[in-house]
């Protein structure tokens, strides 16, 4: 009977190891967003990440981080001081902006993500389409500012900005 356990002991240990091993993290980080309507493209910096990516069980991947919302740059001062302010990020009440994965699948060779993201206090569902290269994932998302109380342009269509990230997998 002792036996029996030191296998079982044994097997749930490789099946564990097994699991861990097959689990990798996001390092590296670059995060651009483009606002159409405007003609605006910048970046966002700042990710901290807890995300664990576990290729032959997708399912049992997270996905989650934050990025320094302080860290907006579009290449112009003046511009970037005012989006900061109270009335667009205000990132002294809302310094970060988070994401966490709901679910994490393939759609043929794409990885898809979903997830909430919460920015200034709100939290709607996102998807981040990636795509695995080499030992990056290339993603992207579209997203309305307007949804989060950042409303640039009246017009919903108008407050649409684009995502992508490049993350380097450990």
């Amino acid at each position: 009977m002792k036996t029996v356990y030191i296998v079982l002991l044994f097997g749930l240990m490789g099946s564990f190891l097994t699991t861990w091993a097959q689990q990798q993290e996001l390092g590296e980080a670059k995060i651009t967003f483009e606002f159409p309507s405007k003609n605006v493209k910048g970046s966002i910096s700042g990710f901290a990440s807890q995300s664990k990516i576990n290729w032959e069980a997708m399912e049992m991947s997270l996905f989650e981080g934050t990025v320094e919302a302080r860290s907006l740059d579009t290449n112009n001062g003046l511009r970037d001081w005012h989006l900061r302010g109270s009335r667009y990020f205000a990132t002294k009440s809302y310094p970060r902006i988070q994401f966490k994965s709901t679910e994490v699948s393939w759609e043929g060779d794409t990885l898809l993500v979903k997830g909430r993201l919460t920015l200034k206090g709100t939290t709607k569902p996102l998807t981040i389409r990636f795509q695995r290269q080499g030992k990056q994932l290339l993603g992207s998302c579209s997203l309305y500012s307007s949804d989060y109380g950042i409303t640039i342009k009246k017009k919903r269509e108008d407050n649409l900005v684009n995502v992508r990230f490049r993350f380097t997998v450990n």
